[in-house]
């Protein structure tokens, strides 16, 4: 059998874009011959999948899996929205998200996972970018879990059941009626989905993010010339309203207008008959924070007719 060297996988790879461990696989299966070794990763799916990684998947799906006290939140993205319509991806998706629910935010645990049939995640998600022909990436994922209570879910905009463009996953940690605590779970799941809060409490606010507030709003208020008693006073409400919109417990309930997240908790847990605590949320909005391509579409039309 021939010597894989460093060199010869290196040689494979810039050929093929290819991971690495996967031209040292290529080069295996064929006694380390170059060409060859190209032909079996295309073959196998995965030269076609390392082509097509430079370019930007912002579309895709969400999708959330609860069960119980546990639940998991993952984001696979695509090239175009027509991706998150097709079934064989659908299924895919929420497949992963319930393998999730066992790997929790361990992307490598969760591609390395066995898919079926002695397949793995990372396998299967390359067969479909083959078959599919589009860049598609496992981008990430959360779990939420409480020793007693519920972990509640909501899709907004959804696709198919469980799948959308925003997921959001709701802990609630409490002994009290489940039948309440679903409920309860269910309604700050959709308002979380529509207020958009960062943080669970004031305290995990970050504190660099709250002294620019801080500055920023301390600025502002000596451009009124008051005096300084009435400018720290004047700081001091307008960070409450800061955390009034970024903080969960201390935001207004979408669902009825008026009343203050903390105290629906309180009412919770005198209807559940035990207290309930918020223990933490997720919330994905699916291509957040993805940085996407302008492109000119006259210019890939003419490109595309030349071609």
């Amino acid at each position: 059998m021939a010597q894989i060297t460093a060199s010869l996988v290196k040689d494979l790879r810039e050929k093929t874009g290819a991971g690495m461990m996967d031209c040292k696989k290529a080069l295996s299966e064929t006694d380390g011959d170059l060409e060859t070794a190209v032909d079996w990763l295309r073959k196998s799916g995965l030269a076609a999948a390392a082509k097509k990684a430079s370019r930007v998947a912002a579309e895709g799906l969400v999708v959330v899996s609860a069960s119980g006290n546990t639940g998991a939140a993952v984001e696979i993205n695509a090239e175009t929205d027509f991706v998150a319509r097709n079934e064989e991806f659908q299924s895919f998706v929420s497949a992963v998200a319930g393998i999730a629910l066992d790997k929790g935010d361990n992307i490598d645990g969760i591609l390395a996972a066995d898919f079926g049939d002695g397949v793995s995640v990372q396998d299967t998600l390359n067969n479909l970018i083959a078959t599919i022909g589009e860049n598609m990436n496992l981008r990430r994922a959360d779990a939420l879990s409480v020793d007693s209570g519920v972990v509640s879910s909501y899709i907004h905009n959804a696709t198919a059941p469980g799948l959308g463009r925003i997921a959001v996953l709701v802990a609630l940690e409490s002994s009290g009626d489940a039948a309440v605590l679903e409920g309860v779970g269910k309604q700050m799941a959709m308002h979380v989905a529509a207020a958009s809060p960062r943080w669970t409490t004031i305290d995990e606010v970050d504190q660099g993010e709250l002294d620019r507030e801080r500055t920023i709003l301390t600025d502002q208020a000596k451009d009124s010339g008051k005096p300084e008693e009435i400018i720290a006073k004047m700081v001091e409400g307008r960070l409450r309203k800061f955390y009034e919109e970024a903080v969960l417990l201390e935001q207004t309930s979408v669902i009825d207008g008026e009343t203050k997240i903390s105290k629906v908790l309180e009412q919770a847990g005198k209807d559940a008959g035990g207290p309930v605590s918020l223990k933490g949320f997720v919330r994905y909005v699916l291509g957040e924070g993805v940085e996407k391509e302008e492109s000119d579409f006259a210019a890939e039309v003419a490109a595309a007719v030349q071609s």
